[in-house]
């Protein structure tokens, strides 16, 4: 499995997950406060340093997906085949994260059958530990 690169940034957002929660960056300069991800130390918008950590509510859409054949990685082959989605999240259009649809949080990334994604497809965040870092992933509303 890949493993995430915390790096400052972007801790909050590791630490939040570790806890079950979908947190965005915002911007916290005055009058702005526009979301940003990834995270990084200035607002792109009005140039702030300020922020905060905003709660999402963890639904979203499916924005893009693709199913690798064959897997690009050796280390997922048993995996195929897999699905990697673009979820845009429903709270924060413009913010896009990247994962995988599975059945349940621990199930294998092959347990959705790729006939079943949709773009528009709706999807709700769910959380499982991955060597050691807390990873979202997504479920599909309507099974």
């Amino acid at each position: 499995m890949l493993t995430p690169l915390v790096d400052p940034d972007g801790a909050p957002f590791w630490e939040y997950a570790a806890q079950g929660e979908l947190r965005v960056q915002a911007c916290a300069g005055p009058d702005c406060g526009e979301l940003r991800f990834p995270p990084r130390p200035c607002c792109p918008h009005c140039r702030s340093f300020d922020s905060e950590w905003r709660r999402m509510s963890g639904r979203g859409r499916i924005w893009s997906y693709v199913v690798p054949h064959p897997p690009l990685l050796p280390a997922y082959a048993a995996q195929a085949p897999y699905n990697a989605v673009v979820v845009e999240l429903l709270d924060a259009p413009r913010i896009r994260l990247v994962g995988n649809v599975v059945a349940a949080p621990d199930a294998p990334l092959n347990s959705v059958d790729p006939a079943r994604l949709r773009i528009g497809a709706g999807v709700k965040v769910a959380f499982t530990l991955l060597d050691d870092i807390t990873v979202p992933r997504w479920l599909l509303e309507r099974t």
